[in-house]
């Protein structure tokens, strides 16, 4: 064995590299080296004789995790490193499936359908079914099929509660059929196929189980319920597992990840040896303890602390604004200051909780003429749910805008096909109109769609900005669409996020009237397109990343600026209302450790929300971080200095709060309520008083509730309690 191998790992990666050859447990903390310790292990025991190259199995979650892996691999050994099984889940069942396609009832040339091809083979399933599309969206269709054979489950095995369950069951099974008939696999399809092949199949079993002897899998703690069956499947009773993860850094349940495998790896294999790697290489002293203090809080953790051989370095900087335009103002003046220090663009994040929290970012960058991109995900005006609804403002604001009539007239889904747009377009060009002339002449439901945009024309003549785009989201059935999207499982996070862009729009059309002379629906439309294409970073340009934390894992920066640390905003509301914060915490831990050497936590008293001005409490999340490590970059004078004692109640720091937000304006008799005032109700939660009318008992007053909505209240019964 090459001495050099083994050389600067610490003494925990050195043990880990030389476990002898058991089951293991690696629990990896953020920064501490452990794709080095994955690839050492793997280049360890071949140099050692203990493993040959074709008795080890090595599984990552992605391509570019499979690369780098082995790039590693190249320096560190003198062998064909393409021969080896080095890959993705989806990449190695692959491999398998293509050795074996006979077993596996597949042709040797099966092709393998992506997101789109899946979608259109749902689509024919559908049609020759006649499935209504409008009553079963397709896409919700495909990720029941995908979730459930990710589950392991298939059409015939899974439980329909109801009719409409069992049509979507149906068409499941019909598309398996048509698959299996075309010689085609979906990506779900890769996995359970390979994992059914291996369980029925004892013969091809032995020879795997008996082939690979060491199996390492990387990012332990986001592997589903299927891949560790089948991981369980391929180790047997004998061979190695040696498994690197890190249950803190858990966030992807979202995605049928389940934490609970790392402890099941536990008690199925007889785990004796788990090795923890604490200390971090990437992040200063005051960054890692703040981590730790937040992570103690979650409960049935394996537990580790991280630590670092540097020093302490900067105290986390902590600026509470007064709204969020006033956050989004100071993060671009101190990004600018660090510019001026020497810190590049890219050496700089701003990470949200929602993806809809981009948009006061976004513009406050372009007015400052800072280059950006959006890591993982679309910029504000270039996601799908808001180039629909400007799609709807267009075509309302012009009808000869024929790109806009295209992207609406059948979304959402009102049965014209892709035939009835084809015969339009034809019209069209015979009698040399536009597409709006020729849809006016068409009848049936092309005239329906013709009626539509007339009705959102006239209903919203004489409002102002803010109000025309709700009216239209209203109306024009795009908030209906997304919220029965909701009612789906797997298309649930997707809508939600959708609907948060959305209500972000209408704040956006507030701003735009608050800073513009012209705030006609024309200048806000030209204001969308140029923000949309202004500042677009090449991949080679110094610019700055803006993602959500989920897109932020595995990433690492010199400065970070965590935004929106506001109750139900981060932590999110949807796991207050659970009672289980604990994901939540898990993906604030990752955000404080993507930074290495500085780290902002911003939030703001006042944040607009569907429009209106809502009034904020600080994330708890905040409470939970030492005194000692904070730094407040604004006076307080405010209850968040309040919760810098670690013994104090939450509801004594809500008190506080509440006692600091009143103290600007004070309470209103009780017979009336003042605008902005928050206010709890027993059926609808907390909500801010938005307007009101009459007095006494005979009047009543409009709240916004955060869960609830906008409602009129009768004050002779609303029974509202001042926070």
């Amino acid at each position: 064995m090459n001495p050099a191998l083994l050389s600067g790992l610490n003494p925990e990666q050195r043990a880990a590299v030389e476990l002898p050859a058991q089951s293991a447990l690696i629990l990896a903390g953020a920064g501490s080296g452990k794709t080095r310790v994955l690839t050492t292990r793997i280049a360890y025991l071949i140099s050692t004789g203990q493993a040959n190259p074709h008795s080890i199995l090595a599984v990552t979650f992605t391509n570019k995790a499979a690369k780098e892996m082995k790039t590693r691999l190249s320096s560190m050994l003198p062998v064909n490193i393409n021969s080896m099984w080095i890959g993705t889940f989806h990449g190695l069942c692959n491999r398998l499936l293509r050795a074996h396609f006979r077993e596996a009832n597949l042709p040797q040339t099966f092709q393998i359908l992506d997101s789109g091809d899946q979608l259109s083979a749902i689509k024919r399933v559908m049609k020759a079914q006649n499935v209504d599309p409008e009553k079963f969206i397709p896409r919700d269709i495909q990720n029941f099929i995908s979730g459930s054979k990710e589950q392991g489950l298939r059409a015939h095995e899974v439980e329909a509660y109801d009719q409409f369950t069992r049509r979507k069951v149906e068409v499941f099974a019909e598309y398996d059929a048509q698959c299996q008939r075309e010689g085609v696999v979906d990506f779900s399809e890769l996995l359970l196929r390979c994992y059914e092949l291996l369980s029925r199949n004892q013969a091809l079993r032995d020879h795997y189980q008996s082939r690979f002897q060491h199996i390492l899998v990387d990012e332990f703690q986001d592997t589903n319920p299927l891949q560790y069956r089948w991981l369980k499947l391929l180790a047997g009773g004998s061979n190695s597992l040696f498994a690197v993860g890190d249950d803190d850094q858990s966030i992807y349940a979202f995605r049928g990840a389940n934490v609970g495998n790392m402890q099941e790896l536990l008690r199925d294999f007889h785990v004796e040896n788990v090795i923890k790697l604490e200390q971090n290489y990437r992040s200063h002293g005051n960054i890692l303890d703040a981590a730790n203090a937040l992570i103690s809080n979650n409960k049935n953790r394996l537990g580790k602390n991280l630590w670092t051989s540097e020093n302490g370095g900067e105290q986390l900087r902590v600026y509470e604004a007064e709204t969020d335009v006033d956050e989004a103002r100071f993060i671009v003046e101190e990004i600018q200051e660090l510019k001026r220090e020497g810190v590049k663009l890219t050496e700089m994040a701003l990470l949200y909780r929602s993806n809809a929290q981009s948009r006061v970012l976004e513009h406050a960058l372009v007015s400052a003429g800072l280059s950006y991109r959006v890591y993982g995900g679309l910029r504000f005006f270039e996601r799908q749910e808001i180039k629909h609804t400007l799609a709807y403002l267009r075509l309302m604001e012009n009808t000869d805008d024929d790109n806009a009539l295209l992207r609406i007239i059948n979304f959402p889904t009102r049965g014209i096909g892709a035939r009835s747009i084809e015969q339009l377009q034809e019209s069209a060009r015979i009698n040399n109109t536009t597409l709006w002339d020729a849809a006016a002449r068409a009848g049936g439901k092309v005239t329906a769609f013709v009626g539509l945009i007339e009705s959102l024309r006239s209903g919203v003549a004489g409002l102002p900005l803010p109000e025309i785009m709700e009216h239209v989201l209203q109306h024009s059935g795009l908030v209906a669409h997304y919220e029965s999207e909701m009612q789906v499982a797997s298309k649930k996070r997707e809508a939600e996020e959708r609907l948060e862009n959305m209500n972000e729009l209408i704040n956006s059309a507030t701003l735009f009237v608050h800073e513009n002379e012209d705030d006609s629906l024309t200048a806000f439309l030209t204001h969308a397109s140029l923000e949309s294409g202004e500042h677009q970073a090449g991949d080679s340009d110094d610019a700055l990343h803006l993602m959500t934390v989920h897109a932020a894992k595995g990433l690492e920066f010199h400065t970070v600026f965590i935004t929106g640390l506001e109750e139900s905003l981060f932590p999110h509301q949807n796991s207050i209302d659970n009672n289980d914060l604990d994901e939540e915490r898990r993906l604030m831990y990752v955000a404080i450790t993507r930074a290495r050497r500085r780290l902002y936590l911003t939030f703001a008293q006042r944040r607009m929300l569907h429009g209106q001005t809502h009034y904020s409490r600080v994330s708890s999340f905040m409470r939970e971080l030492p005194e000692q490590l904070l730094h407040w970059i604004t006076p307080r004078v405010s209850a968040s200095r309040s919760f810098q004692s670690n013994s104090y109640e939450t509801n004594s720091y809500a008190k506080a709060f509440n006692a600091v937000t009143m103290e600007k304006a004070p309470p209103a008799p009780s017979a009336m309520w003042r605008t902005g005032q928050r206010v709890f109700h027993q059926k609808f939660g907390e909500g801010v008083v938005t307007g009101s009318e009459g007095s006494g008992t005979e009047g009543r007053v409009q709240v916004n509730f955060k869960r609830a909505g906008s409602k009129w209240l009768a004050l002779k019964y609303a029974k509202l309690e001042a926070l």
